[in-house]
C-alpha cells in the first residue's frame, strides 16, 4: 500500500520555503506524490495562539541564523525578506486557486523565489503582478482567482482542516496521518515514508 504525504504550507513562512526546496526529492525517493495543501498561516496562528519565532527577539536572531545554516546545507539560495511579515491572504488564495492546475508549480516557484531569494515586497499588488507576468502567468487571471468565492472557501477549508488535525505553524507534513512539524524534521518525514 502506497504512503500518503500531505504538505500544509504558507508561502510567507521562510522555513516553508526551505521545506519546499527539499520535499519533492524526498517524495520522489520514496515513490510517493505530494498532496499540496495551501493554508493561511495567520489563521492557524490566530486559532492556536501561536506566533512567528521572529516575534521573540532572541529566538528570532537564532532562527534567522539557523535558516541560513539549512539553506547552506541544502545548497539553495535564501535571503530573509526585509518586508517580513507579509500578509499572505491574497498569495495563499492564489495558491488555492492554482491548486490542481498546470500553473500551480509555476506559481509556487515564482512566489517563493520572489519572497525568499529576491526579497520582493509581495504585499504590494503591483509587485505581485510583475512577478506573475515574468513567470508567464496572467495577473488578470490571478485577480479573478483570488476573488472567486469557491477559491476563498477552499483556502478556508484547508486551513480549518489543518487546525482540526493539530497544526499550529508551518510547514506541517502528514505521512499516513502522522504529523511532523518544521523543515528541520524532514529527516523524520523521509524515514516515515520509507517504513
Amino acid at each position: 500500500m502506497s504512503k500518503t504525504l500531505e504538505f500544509f504550507f504558507d508561502v510567507g513562512s521562510p522555513t516553508t520555503y526551505l521545506a519546499w526546496t527539499q520535499l519533492p526529492k524526498i517524495a520522489a525517493d520514496a515513490g510517493v506524490d505530494i498532496t499540496w495543501k495551501p493554508m493561511l498561516l495567520g489563521g492557524v496562528f490566530k486559532a492556536t495562539g501561536n506566533q512567528s519565532p521572529i516575534a521573540i527577539p532572541a529566538k528570532g536572531k537564532y532562527t534567522l541564523a539557523d535558516m541560513q545554516r539549512f539553506a547552506t546545507r541544502y545548497g539553495v539560495p535564501m535571503a530573509f525578506n526585509p518586508f517580513f511579515p507579509i500578509n499572505t491572504l491574497i498569495l495563499m488564495r492564489g495558491a488555492a486557486g492554482y491548486l490542481g492546475t498546470a500553473n500551480f508549480h509555476t506559481y509556487l516557484q515564482a512566489v517563493f523565489t520572489a519572497l525568499w531569494v529576491e526579497q520582493k515586497n509581495m504585499g504590494d499588488p503591483a509587485v505581485v503582478a510583475q512577478v506573475l507576468s515574468a513567470a508567464g502567468l496572467d495577473p488578470q487571471e490571478f485577480e479573478r482567482l483570488v476573488n472567486d468565492e469557491e477559491v476563498k472557501q477552499r483556502l478556508k477549508d484547508i486551513t480549518e482542516d489543518a487546525i482540526k488535525r493539530g497544526a499550529f505553524g508551518a510547514p506541517i507534513f502528514f505521512v499516513d496521518g502522522e504529523m511532523h512539524f518544521g523543515q528541520d524534521r524532514l529527516d523524520f518525514v523521509a524515514e516515515a515514508l520509507q517504513r
